[in-house]
């Protein structure tokens, strides 16, 4: 960069005249200061102004990544709400799904047996044998007690009698076994234990009549054996062994024997019928079949019903519940996955949106940068302004000091001259601004000449060029 002498400054000629006329320096120096005011002014108005303009690029630019940015946020926050809802359906249908479960495995705890399988089979077995024997001593008792000769009918009949043993199950079971295994009360157990003892005595009682009726059966069957071999003894001494006499005529004697003996096995037979342990046997068994019956389908059939509730209905149901879990929690998962990208997609967007630069904030430092450029333009005003009265007094002191330089002569000519018309001053203003101002450089009112000379001072020299002339 070239750098101009001070010697060869417009302000050191300047500078130079004025020492040499005597002029008052501080006129010129408060120009000087004002117009390298005006320069400085002027640049930082037009840095400000090309602030303002990348300012107001910026704001457009990032308008415009915001609204993009936005759309895609609006997208990414749709997305996951979406999602989010097909999230909670989801949770929503597994834990109605776990609910169930958990349901049915309490109902399965609640449903567990005291008995095993076996067990419940063996009750249940042992039911039907009951049912079964007290339907074959009902068909005895409808068939030859009460002479029903039909056999339909008198199966009918016993079959009929024989359900009283699942009439009676419902009563042991109400009333019994149900409350004894879910209650477990005093009285409850204090009835179970009462009807135990009952059921234990009559059975034994039962069997001791049936015992001793059978024995007493035993016994008739051998005494009516006796009398058989008897009667066969009796019969064979009493036939004569005489070939030729092929129809022996039998003895009266004989005969009365034999009569004896069979009078004496029908008298066994009707002792044995009119027996009071045969009609107690009778009695307490079908008693005891029925009761029996009851009971052991009361507990065999719980059993085997709470067996088939756990094995063919719960655990089905529990092993479908446990696939459609599987395959919820996979779709939930799935659906979790989305959730979360659109997530990380809304995140990203949150982010790029917050290292944007705030509009707010760019529109405060383009009003704050106006401000200053109005404040720089009111002190460039002033500037401007100190500029010319600096101007103007040092323009009146250099008249002065020409004043007081020239002759009477000199100013007589002077005024007559070019104080008559005024476009004397125009031209030489006219031709100091022509000479003066660069092609790059805006007008200003108080610029100096570029060869030093002030209005005045061009007077002066067209006067002295004027009289060498004459």
């Amino acid at each position: 960069m070239n750098e101009q002498q001070p010697k060869d400054s417009q302000d050191f000629q300047h500078g130079y005249t004025s020492g040499v006329e005597g002029t008052d320096r501080q006129n010129y120096e408060g120009y000087l200061s004002s117009q390298v005011s005006d320069e400085w002014i002027k640049e930082r108005v037009e840095s400000k102004q090309d602030e303002i303009r990348q300012i107001d690029q910026k704001l457009a630019d990032t308008t415009a990544q915001r609204r993009a940015a936005f759309d895609r946020l609006q997208d990414h926050i749709m997305q996951t709400t979406l999602a989010g809802k097909g999230a909670e359906h989801l949770e929503a249908e597994i834990k109605t799904v776990e609910d169930e479960r958990e349901q049915l495995k309490e109902r399965r705890q609640n449903t567990a047996s005291e008995y095993s399988l076996l067990a419940g089979l063996i009750f249940v077995a042992a039911g039907i044998s009951f049912v079964a024997g007290d339907l074959i001593i009902s068909h005895e008792i409808v068939a030859y007690a009460l002479n029903i000769r039909n056999n339909v009918e008198a199966w009918m009949f016993a079959v009929g009698l024989a359900m009283v043993s699942i009439l009676l199950k419902p009563a042991y079971d109400r009333l019994i076994e149900e409350p004894y295994l879910t209650n477990s009360s005093p009285e409850a157990s204090r009835r179970y234990g009462w009807f135990k003892m009952g059921l234990t005595i009559l059975s034994i009682v039962t069997l001791v009549i049936l015992g001793w009726f059978r024995y007493d059966a035993y016994r008739t069957d051998k005494l009516k054996e006796a009398i058989n071999k008897s009667i066969k003894n009796i019969q064979l001494n009493a036939t004569p062994l005489d070939p030729t006499n092929p129809n022996p005529v039998a003895d009266q004697r004989v005969l009365q024997k034999i009569e004896r003996q069979l009078q004496q096995s029908d008298e066994l037979n009707l002792q044995l019928v009119n027996s009071p342990w045969a009609l107690l046997s009778f009695v307490l068994s079908g008693v005891l079949f029925a009761l029996a019956g009851a009971v052991c389908l009361g507990i065999g059939l719980p059993v085997l019903q709470k067996f088939w509730f756990r094995w063919l209905q719960v655990d089905p149901r529990l092993w479908r519940l446990r696939r459609r879990r599987r395959k919820l929690e996979k779709q939930y998962q799935a659906v979790q996955q989305e959730v979360a990208k659109h997530l990380t997609q809304k995140n990203i967007m949150d982010h790029e949106l917050g290292i944007l630069a705030s509009l707010d904030e760019l529109r405060q430092r383009k009003q704050q940068l106006t401000n200053e450029i109005d404040q720089l333009i009111d002190d460039r005003k002033l500037a401007r302004t100190d500029s010319r009265i600096a101007s103007f007094n040092d323009g009146y002191e250099k008249g002065q000091a020409a004043r007081q330089a020239m002759t009477e002569e000199e100013f007589n000519q002077y005024r007559n001259g070019f104080f008559s018309v005024s476009n004397l001053a125009t031209k030489a203003r006219s031709s100091s601004d022509q000479e003066r101002l660069p092609a790059d450089k805006t007008t200003y009112a108080n610029q100096r000449p570029v060869n030093g000379l002030r209005p005045h001072q061009a007077v002066r020299q067209h006067l002295a060029d004027g009289l060498d002339n004459e």
